[in-house]
């Protein structure tokens, strides 16, 4: 008999614990902001909003949230 991986419920994503962006519609869509204590890359094409969510997260944590903040940015030509 093959044994089978029960699937996660909807509920047992709601258990990871998240750090508010501060951003209404962002911390809507998932269900109370960034995974806590994790990585997450942020992707998109030049002019998408990544620079700007940064920001806004980081004035965010600073002011509503007391937290520290490092913002990081990286550019290559095209020929890289």
């Amino acid at each position: 008999m093959q044994k089978t991986t029960p699937k996660k419920s909807a509920s047992h994503h709601k258990q990871l614990q998240k750090c508010p962006t501060g951003i209404k519609g962002f911390d809507e869509i998932t269900e109370g902001g960034l995974p806590k204590n994790r990585t997450t890359l942020v992707s998109g094409s030049a002019g998408s909003g990544k620079t700007l969510l940064g920001i806004d997260f980081l004035i965010n944590g600073a002011i509503k949230f007391k937290e520290p903040g490092v913002f990081m940015s990286f550019e290559e030509t095209e020929d890289e």
